[in-house]
């Protein structure tokens, strides 16, 4: 490896997906000025939108948010080509 290009301050810090409240602690470099205790030990926290156990490809669950019906509009356009 070259010297001199890979951080120095790689330590055990807790992943928080904000989501689902889902944490896993891993070795990272990441800036962060929040802290959480997990298990009574103190350490790093950073906060993320989205993980693994939260993303629609991960997990088989998709959200659906139907803006001002346009699901309901489209089933009734289409209904009369039913069998």
């Amino acid at each position: 490896m070259k010297k001199g290009i890979h951080p120095e301050n790689y330590r055990l810090v807790v992943f928080k997906d904000m989501s689902n409240d889902e944490t896993f602690i891993t070795r990272s470099a990441a800036e962060t000025r929040d802290t959480i205790e997990v298990d009574g030990v103190e350490y790093p926290l950073v906060k993320m939108e989205i993980s693994s156990t939260s993303h629609p490809f991960y997990t088989g669950k998709v959200k659906l948010v139907d803006t001002a019906g346009r699901i309901d509009k489209f089933k009734n356009k289409y209904a009369k080509f039913k069998k």
